[in-house]
């Protein structure tokens, strides 16, 4: 039976080459989206929701699907503001992880970030830690999240720092082996095959650091 998937974050890097494979995936034959605005994208499969993403739990009645993949998430250079960014990487990851259980949705699969830890003293590195945390607490079964390092994509906001990042990245890489690979920078693209593997097998472990992400792409 053909599935059906729902992207929170479609307008992003990651999540609109997500729902363009897709669309092009046989084993798929409906990709619903909630965001805040127009993707820009059209494909027959898509059913777009423009929506308030703070007010994700209100949208029971059309979240249903087999599996939700949740591609939201800011920075701090963005929301300089501590609780909007909450909102965002905490609040919209815990509404879809209830609204999975309420609506029987078996796979939930959520981009988080490499570092994440509740105890963390960084900011960013512990929302997304609780994040992490409490969804399991919500949906513990057939939960994943993937834990990238630096992501080499083209971005058409400007990120000054994570350029160079990715320019220094791409040196580095071949020189970070054994323990280290989980440091490597990562392509879109690795997340996107990732994120379809798991819809279709299982990992041991709800959380998938980026050197594991790589291994998973490439299966």
């Amino acid at each position: 039976m053909k599935k059906t998937a729902i992207i929170l974050g479609i307008t992003g890097v990651t999540g609109s080459l997500l729902a363009k494979h897709l669309f092009d995936d046989e084993r798929f034959e409906k990709v619903i989206s909630f965001h805040r605005r127009q993707s820009g994208l059209q494909h027959p499969k898509l059913e777009e929701h423009v929506i308030d993403m703070f007010e994700l739990e209100k949208q029971q009645e059309g979240f249903k699907a087999d599996v939700v993949f949740c591609c939201v998430g800011t920075t701090q250079s963005k929301t300089s503001d501590r609780e909007t960014y909450k909102k965002i990487d905490y609040g919209i990851p815990l509404a879809a992880a209830k609204l999975c259980v309420t609506n029987d949705i078996k796979h939930l699969i959520v981009i988080s970030a490499m570092g994440a830890d509740p105890e963390s003293r960084v900011f960013y590195n512990k929302v997304k830690g609780e994040m992490e945390r409490d969804v399991l607490a919500i949906k513990p079964n057939d939960t994943y999240f993937l834990e990238p390092a630096l992501l080499a994509a083209d971005r058409e906001e400007k990120r000054t720092a994570e350029k160079i990042g990715i320019a220094v990245f791409k040196v580095l890489n071949p020189f970070l082996i054994g323990p280290l690979k989980k440091f490597r920078s990562i392509k879109p693209e690795a997340l996107v095959k990732t994120m379809l593997y798991l819809t279709f097998n299982t990992y041991e472990d709800a959380r998938i650091p980026s050197d594991e992400i790589q291994k998973l792409a490439d299966a």
